[in-house]
């Protein structure tokens, strides 16, 4: 079964909250689900991240049974992976789930890292209830990954224990999936500004504001994460054509972000702010 038509090129938003989940009043229009992003291009389904939108991804998936999809982590911290054991295809037989991302230098492989590290002593689920079939594959930042005719470039990204950015590229048209990431001080990241590069889409990890990164009291320097206002400089640097603001701060509610999307807006025009359900269309 094909996953999406094959001249399509679109990118859908599951969970675009960082940190921890937020359910509740404060976070209806935007959504409170943990990372995780679906590109739907060449006839192939590509999932970022395994946050706990993966969930909800899952339960769309159910009426497209049998289903095959490529599944890229940049990490393995929570927000990233806590959707997985509750991701109901993969406990379904006929399904198949190509996962990608970097071995820990002390594990031995992809798959033995994620089923015995990050599944199995945080999973209340039985892994043997696993079904489908899993594929793993070890990469590392600087790797170039084919899927027929869809490129994925990777590099490092700014972030403790470090995280790997992806940008897809399809008959002409580019993604780049950057979070988790900090920026430098003095300088432009030199990777991120490559990926970057003319791309249609850039999903920048814009979980503060200068003011909060900056703040006196609790400054969040060397936490991993950048700010909106270096996500524009970037934007516009490397000649992106629309900037994704995304894995917003567990606090900002519906209304915090409502008055961030002016200031974006006003900095740089062609942006947008992540919300659960947002399809963008890129061809």
């Amino acid at each position: 079964m094909a996953n999406s038509s094959s001249s399509e090129f679109v990118v859908q938003f599951w969970g675009v909250r960082g940190s921890i989940p937020t359910p509740g009043k404060e976070t209806v229009r935007y959504g409170g689900n943990t990372s995780c992003v679906e590109m739907r291009l060449g006839g192939k389904r590509l999932i970022f991240d395994g946050g706990t939108g993966l969930q909800r991804l899952g339960q769309s998936l159910l009426s497209q049974m049998p289903v095959e999809a490529y599944i890229f982590f940049t990490h393995y911290h929570w927000d990233h992976i806590q959707g997985f054991p509750f991701f109901t295809p993969a406990f379904i037989p006929g399904n198949c789930f190509h996962i990608h991302g970097t071995v820990p230098p002390d594990a031995q492989s992809m798959k033995h890292h994620f089923i015995e590290r990050v599944l199995h002593p945080n999973s209340p689920v039985p892994l043997a209830g696993l079904q489908a079939d899993l594929k793993f594959y070890d990469i590392v930042p600087g790797d170039t990954v084919t899927l027929d005719d869809i490129t994925l470039e990777t590099g490092y990204l700014n972030h403790p224990n470090k995280a790997m950015g992806y940008r897809v590229t399809w008959n002409g048209h580019s993604v780049f999936y950057c979070t988790d990431t900090e920026h430098f001080p003095d300088r432009m990241d030199e990777s991120v500004l490559h990926l970057a590069q003319n791309a249609d889409l850039l999903i920048y990890d814009a979980m503060y504001t200068d003011e909060e990164y900056h703040h006196p009291k609790s400054p969040k320097v060397g936490w991993g994460h950048s700010t909106w206002q270096e996500g524009v400089k970037v934007a516009k640097a490397a000649g992106v054509k629309r900037l994704v603001i995304f894995h917003h701060e567990p606090t900002h509610s519906d209304d915090f972000l409502d008055q961030m999307t002016e200031q974006v807006l006003e900095a740089h025009p062609n942006s947008v702010l992540a919300r659960e359900g947002m399809i963008l269309e890129v061809a």
